[in-house]
């Protein structure tokens, strides 16, 4: 798609206008257009922190996103750029820039927390950008986080009431990158030298005390433990002397600060290697089509007062790609049918084998394109669809029979009509002569292959249609005693019976066919239903075990810094996974 590799500047796709949240049309438009898998990131902070400039530098771009050079925020709601990823083949990297938090402009920040909450929902790698150090005022800023919970749900309704809903936003909250700018500090701990990561990681340590400032010390530490499943930290230098720094989009790299310059290289290079693409629950990669799906679902949600609910996004995209994948599936089943069978087929099994096994490969079809399918409500409809599909096809090949034996019979037969006009039976011996030339052109029609399955019953009412002539032609023939006529009625009675017991058991065997068709279907439906549900299975067995891994090492740094209460939350979210995990099962279909 064009503007997959030509989106020329960013645009906005979330507008955030007089504290109303509305989606750009445009932006939606270039998101349907990209049929590859995207690798969102998003970029949040205080305004006037720089946030624009790391984004326009993951462009690859000098300019694109406004960096604005006063205290004032640039970026209102949330704008999208589109690039081709520099390193992943195949992928589109979906870079979103949101405005700055704590505009003093705005008056009223109530929209604050929805953008903060929007980033995460719709990302891959949330970008958190903040100003100097990790002190409690950077913490107090990031209150945003303690907010989630009172602005996100994972599930539609609660289940188990002993843990919280939140305790399911680590397994679809995107990785958590903090960009600290200006930071002046020197990277060590008890005199030795410490990463960045493990600044990050000492500056999450949480604080003994159950006094309300413990409390607001550890709230948002605590969150940003349990809620994302990967954290890593970056520092920056300042980029350049202050009086440079209202053209920094116009600075040559010779004119920046060349610890920034590399510092913000090690950035890009992270976010290229390891963001990886946006995914959602059961391992669904996200494209342009189902990002768009997001971000209404998301905005219509919380314009009409609900919360947003990851969830309830997730079905909303079901229900769009699951019709669409019936479609799919309807639409090859056609394509391979007008492609294979010719009409009319030699025996209805012929026509049936055809069917099924096209049937089979509609299903695979539906199978890939679909998910998430509540109660195989799709699956059936595509069931019946295709039972649908099938017996027009049979009516079809009845009536293709039909006319085909009609108008063989009516070629092959027209000769003995005229004969009969002419009058060339009307004598003595008249009767056995129109009988054996009868018996010769049905013989003759015997012989013509691919008649279809119409040809016994068409033949036996083309007979019946000339009874009359046959047996005037028998009561007038003077050459026959009445004994003799007598005894041509009741072998004429008897082929008719033998042709209506052999018509009743040919109608008995189709119906039989039909019945063993039935049943072949259905469980040809069922087994590609079952191995599905096991790769489902597999992948939320494979979903929690991450999870529980990550809960668990939470869980064993909660029990060395001492925090036994908050460690049996974890635990009760531990076994409330390890339940789940333990259930579980077939469903019923069709």
């Amino acid at each position: 798609m064009a503007s997959e590799s030509h989106m020329p500047a960013p645009v906005c796709l979330i507008e955030n206008t007089k504290g109303q949240l509305t989606v750009n049309q445009e932006a939606l438009n270039i998101l349907s257009a990209i049929r590859q898998p995207v690798v969102v990131v998003a970029i949040v902070g205080l305004y006037r922190t720089g946030k624009s400039y790391l984004m326009n530098k993951l462009a690859g771009k000098k300019k694109g996103f406004s960096l604005g050079s006063t205290v004032q925020s640039h970026t209102k709601g949330i704008w999208m750029w589109c690039v081709p990823h520099p390193e992943k083949p195949k992928h589109t990297l979906v870079l979103l820039d949101t405005e700055g938090l704590g505009d003093v402009e705005k008056g009223d920040n109530k929209n604050d927390s929805w953008i903060f909450a929007l980033a995460i929902l719709l990302s891959s790698t949330f970008v958190y950008n903040s100003m100097g150090t990790i002190n409690q005022m950077a913490m107090d800023q990031l209150h945003y986080v303690t907010e989630l919970t009172d602005r996100i749900r994972a599930k539609s309704s609660p289940g188990n009431s002993k843990v919280d809903d939140s305790a399911d936003f680590v397994s679809f909250f995107p990785a958590f990158v903090w960009t600290l700018r200006d930071f002046s500090l020197e990277l060590e701990a008890n005199g030795k030298p410490i990463t960045a990561d493990e600044y990050l990681d000492l500056s999450l340590k949480l604080k003994q005390g159950t006094n309300m400032e413990s409390k607001s010390f550890n709230e948002p530490r605590l969150c940003i433990r349990k809620f994302f499943p990967k954290k890593k930290c970056f520092i920056f230098d300042r980029p350049a002397q202050r009086k440079y720094l209202v053209r920094l989009e116009q600075l040559q790299e010779d004119e920046l600060n060349p610890e920034f310059t590399e510092q913000v290289a090690d950035f890009c290079s992270y976010i290229f290697k390891y963001s990886e693409a946006k995914t959602l629950s059961g391992g669904i990669t996200v494209n342009g089509p189902r990002l768009k799906s997001l971000v209404l679902t998301y905005v219509e949600a919380i314009s009409s007062g609900d919360l947003p609910c990851m969830e309830n996004a997730v079905l909303a995209l079901a229900q769009i790609e699951n019709s669409a994948a019936v479609q799919k599936a309807i639409a090859h089943y056609d394509q391979r049918m007008g492609q294979n069978v010719q009409l009319p087929t030699e025996t209805l099994q012929e026509l049936l084998d055809l069917h099924r096994a096209i049937e089979k490969e509609a299903i695979e079809v539906f199978m890939k394109n679909s998910f998430k399918d509540v109660g195989q409500k799709f699956q059936t409809k595509l069931a019946e669809c295709l039972v649908a599909k099938r017996d027009d096809f049979c009516k079809q090949n009845v009536r293709a029979s039909s006319d085909h034996c009609s108008a063989l019979l009516q070629d092959i037969f027209s000769p003995l009509e005229e004969d009969v006009k002419q009058g060339t039976f009307s004598k003595p011996g008249g009767y056995h002569l129109f009988i054996q030339k009868m018996e010769a052109l049905k013989k003759k029609y015997y012989q013509v292959p691919r008649k279809g399955i119409q040809a016994e019953e068409t033949l036996k009412k083309y007979m019946e249609s000339k009874e009359s002539v046959a047996d005037a032609l028998l009561q007038t023939d003077q050459s026959l005693t009445e004994k003799e006529k007598e005894i041509e009625v009741e072998r004429i009675k008897a082929e008719s019976a033998e042709a209506a017991t052999k018509m009743l058991e040919e109608m008995q065997k189709k119906n039989q066919q039909i019945m063993e068709e039935k049943e072949k279907s259905y469980q040809e439906h069922l087994k590609q239903l079952t191995e599905k549900m096991e790769l489902e299975r597999a992948q939320l067995m494979a979903e929690q075990e991450k999870v529980l891994a990550l809960k668990l090492e939470e869980n064993e740094r909660l029990i060395r810094e001492g925090f036994k209460e908050e460690s049996r939350k974890l635990q009760e979210e531990m076994r409330a996974i390890e339940n789940s995990r333990s259930s579980g099962g077939i469903c019923t279909i069709l």
